[in-house]
C-alpha cells in the first residue's frame, strides 16, 4: 500500500498537480487527478475502461464529449462559495475535452465502467444537500453523484464543507468489508482545501486491530487515501475545511459501520 498522504506537485505541461491511479494507490477501483488550468487552456483525454466524473472545483469552462458540448459550466471562484460546482459524467470508451474560460481547478474522478450511461451534465438541482451532525460535529454536504442516482456504474462523488473547529466523517466510520446489507466495500480519496489556505487539518485512518493506524497533517491541496478503516477528520479554529470525496468498490452502495467505541454519542 502506498503512503496515505499525497501532496500536490508543480503543474506538468497539462496542468496536472495530483495523479492517483489504482496501481499507484495499491487498490482496485478509484483514480483521482487534479488539474490547475489557466484561462484559455484546453485538456483532452480518453476515458478508456473507466467512467469519469469531472468536477469544476473552482472556475468555469466548457466540456465537450464526442460531438456534444456542455457550455458555461461552473463559475464559483473557490469551493467555499455557497454554489454548486460544474460537473459532468463521462462514460467509459469516450473522448472528452475541457476548455477553461477562467482559471480552473478541475478534479477528474475515475472508476471502472462499462459505458452503459450517456454523458451528461450533473446540474445543481440534482445535487441534494444536507447538514449532518450537531454542535462541533456539524458539516454541510453536497451530493454530486450519490448512490441514489443510478446513472453511474462505480463512482460515488460528494463534497463537504466542515466549519472551523469542527469534526467531519465523525463519529469515525468505515466501509471496507463487502457484507451487505450492513456494510459495503468502498475505497476512498479525500481531496482537501483549506480557507485561509495556510491552514491545516488532521485526518486519522485506522482499523479495529490497529494494523493500520496513521494520523496525517493535511495542508491545502493534499489528498488522503483511505484503503480501509475508520477515517475521521478535524479542522482547527480559524480554518474552514473543504473536501471532495471519491468512492468506488465492487458494489455501488455506500453502507458504513461506525466505530462501536464512539457510536455512543449518537444515542
Amino acid at each position: 500500500m502506498a503512503d496515505l498522504l499525497v501532496r500536490p506537485t508543480d503543474p506538468d505541461n497539462e496542468g496536472r498537480v495530483t495523479h492517483i491511479t489504482p496501481r499507484t494507490a495499491g487498490w482496485g477501483h478509484v483514480g483521482f487527478d487534479l488539474y490547475k488550468l489557466k484561462a484559455g487552456q484546453r485538456l483532452s483525454r480518453e476515458t478508456g475502461a473507466d467512467e469519469h466524473c469531472l468536477v469544476l472545483v473552482a472556475g468555469s469552462g466548457d466540456v465537450t464529449v464526442g460531438g456534444e458540448t456542455f457550455a458555461g459550466l461552473g463559475g464559483r471562484a473557490t469551493p467555499f462559495e455557497d454554489q454548486a460546482p460544474g460537473a459532468v459524467y463521462v462514460p467509459a470508451r469516450a473522448r472528452y475535452a475541457v476548455a477553461a474560460t477562467s482559471d480552473m481547478e478541475l478534479a477528474v474522478c475515475t472508476a471502472p465502467g462499462g459505458g452503459e450511461h450517456p454523458a451528461r451534465v450533473i446540474g445543481e438541482a440534482e445535487m441534494s444537500r444536507e447538514t449532518r451532525g450537531k454542535g462541533a460535529n456539524t458539516r454541510h454536504v453536497r451530493n454530486i453523484l450519490p448512490d441514489s442516482d443510478p446513472r453511474a456504474e462505480s463512482l460515488l462523488v460528494v463534497e463537504v464543507i466542515t466549519p472551523q473547529g469542527n469534526w467531519s466523517s465523525y463519529p469515525p466510520h468505515k466501509h471496507d468489508t463487502e457484507a451487505l446489507p450492513v456494510e459495503s466495500l468502498l475505497e476512498e480519496t479525500y481531496y482537501h482545501r483549506l480557507n485561509p489556505s495556510q491552514g491545516f487539518a488532521f485526518q486519522r485512518v485506522y482499523t479495529d486491530d490497529r494494523s493500520l493506524d496513521e494520523t496525517v497533517c493535511v495542508q491545502d491541496g493534499d489528498v488522503v487515501m483511505v484503503p480501509r478503516g475508520y477515517h475521521p477528520v478535524g479542522t482547527p479554529y480559524g480554518y474552514e475545511l473543504y473536501y471532495l470525496n471519491v468512492m468506488a468498490g465492487p458494489t455501488r452502495k455506500w453502507v458504513f459501520r461506525n466505530d462501536p467505541d464512539h457510536e455512543w454519542m449518537l444515542k
